[in-house]
């Protein structure tokens, strides 16, 4: 995050706040870890079979303190921050195991204790302390971390980054009734309640159509237009961009006076609680990024899905912690940008979907390596779906996966009920995924693409043995565990 975005008021407030944790911090052992991911991106389903394979004693060889047994017990805790909204655990966890269904999406910000007890791998350690570490896991929409660089934006900035790229691509069409109308307005005219609301209720159609399942382009600022909560009908969201403003100051009382008050009352009212309040308490940090859904829908998705983790990723305060540091102005040292759903894919093409992934963040990995902070990208299913199986096909084996596909999902000319399971080859990711980073301009950049078949799938049916449900499956979860931390309980 660039010092400019935050004021030495701003700073203070973040300090006390950090001073606070580390106090408690004394008593009580604890690591805050921040779980975001852009829409459909599978953060509550994360949380959900993280904690509930850490509860069961899940199978995760590749976590080093449970594969040693120095794991003894977990157990969920209440919260410390009383006006965060709990993380409803039971609730997702019933969806996916006992209904199979997958459970409703992040809206807003809510929070988990987890604590763990272990026992440390140094005799030196053990000799003097209980291992007893809790982690308190923040989920929070991606959407409102593409709000934190409207911190260095004055309204006329905003205004013409938006209009720039509302003319790009598919955007056009998309934002063409929106456009139409600001161009219609003047300006400078007397502020008008309704005039302002059409405004906003037009750029708010222009957002929706851009996330919608047949676009699933990623950068929306800002993000509160589409998830509103208790905000909905506030003056802090009824604006929206004017695209050609005149130059000087908004005369007083004008629309444009209107539209850059309530800009900077979004800023204050919206973003700057959520960055200082949580977003600067982080020490850990998990991007999840639903890759698949980008692929499905061209180059231009993708390349949008780049720009938007770009913006994403830019606004963490990455780097190593000193003394100092971990006092005052508290750095995330260790960020993963994980590629879910990898269960859609053969593992054939995990690798490759792992290879997209760190094409996506290239930017941001350099950078965040240079802070001093780990970084690390992987393709992971945080509850898989499906198995993997070999068919014949014109005398060749066909590896396919294996699954129940959701109700009302279609292949070819087949509707699926919920209940019966089908094999689906996915098809193959390409070796090299530049082809999904060439200009839109040179000709048409998706011909030599292989297709796809991304099927919804159904959570699987758990069994039980002697009255125990197991764990919730998954890929790689463990390793995502031994990284974000493993350090933490060695």
């Amino acid at each position: 995050m660039p010092p400019s975005l935050t004021s030495l008021t701003d700073e203070a407030a973040i300090a006390l706040d950090n001073l606070a944790d580390r106090a408690a911090n004394l008593v009580n052992p604890t690591i805050r870890l921040g779980v975001t991911g852009l829409s459909r991106a599978g953060k509550t389903v994360f949380i959900s079979s993280l904690v509930h394979n850490l509860l069961h004693g899940g199978r995760l060889p590749l976590f080093e303190p449970l594969r040693s047994g120095r794991i003894t017990g977990a157990e969920l805790q209440e919260q410390p921050d009383d006006a965060v909204p709990r993380f409803q655990y039971e609730d997702h966890i019933r969806a996916l195991v006992d209904e199979r269904v997958w459970p409703d999406s992040t809206r807003a910000i809510s929070e988990l204790r987890l604590t763990i007890d272990y026992k440390s791998a140094s005799s030196w350690n053990r000799m003097f302390s209980a291992g007893r570490l809790s982690i308190d896991i923040v989920d929070y929409p991606g959407e409102w971390l593409l709000d934190l660089p409207l911190l260095g934006q004055d309204y006329r900035t905003f205004s013409e980054n938006t209009a720039r790229l509302a003319a790009s691509g598919v955007r056009g069409e998309l934002a063409a009734e929106w456009l139409s109308l600001a161009a219609s307005i003047d300006p400078d005219a007397p502020a008008d309640e309704m005039t302002a609301r059409r405004l906003a209720e037009a750029f708010t159609t222009y957002l929706r159509l851009c996330k919608s399942d047949e676009r699933s382009l990623s950068t929306l600022p800002p993000g509160r237009f589409l998830m509103p909560g208790d905000l909905d009908g506030s003056p802090a969201l009824t604006f929206a961009p004017l695209p050609v403003l005149p130059e000087g100051r908004a005369p007083k009382g004008s629309l444009r006076a209107m539209m850059e008050r309530r800009f900077e009352a979004y800023k204050s009212v919206v973003v700057k609680p959520f960055f200082r309040e949580h977003f600067a308490r982080l020490d850990r940090q998990i991007v999840l990024v639903d890759a698949l859904q980008a692929i499905n829908r061209g180059p231009e998705a993708v390349q949008d899905l780049e720009r938007a983790l770009g913006d994403v990723l830019t606004c963490f305060r990455a780097g190593s912690n000193n003394i100092l540091t971990s006092l005052v102005r508290r750095r995330i040292d260790r960020v993963l940008v994980a590629a879910t759903k990898a269960d859609h894919l053969h593992h054939e093409s995990h690798d490759r979907l792992e290879i997209l992934t760190r094409r996506l963040v290239n930017r941001a990995i350099r950078t965040i390596g240079m802070s001093g902070a780990g970084i690390e990208v992987m393709a992971l299913a945080s509850v898989r779906a499906t198995r993997e199986a070999n068919v014949k096909q014109d005398g060749h084996d066909l590896p396919v996966i294996v699954g129940t596909p959701m109700a009302g999902e279609r292949i070819g000319d087949e509707l699926f009920d919920g209940s019966r399971k089908t094999a689906v080859f996915p098809g193959d990711l390409p070796r090299d995924p530049e082809a999904y980073f060439r200009s839109v301009d040179e000709g048409d950049a998706s011909a030599a693409l292989p297709d796809l078949s991304i099927v919804r799938f159904r959570p699987p049916q758990l069994d039980e043995r002697q009255g125990i449900t197991l764990s919730v499956p998954h890929i790689r979860l463990d390793r995502a565990l031994q990284f974000l931390l493993g350090d933490r309980l060695a």
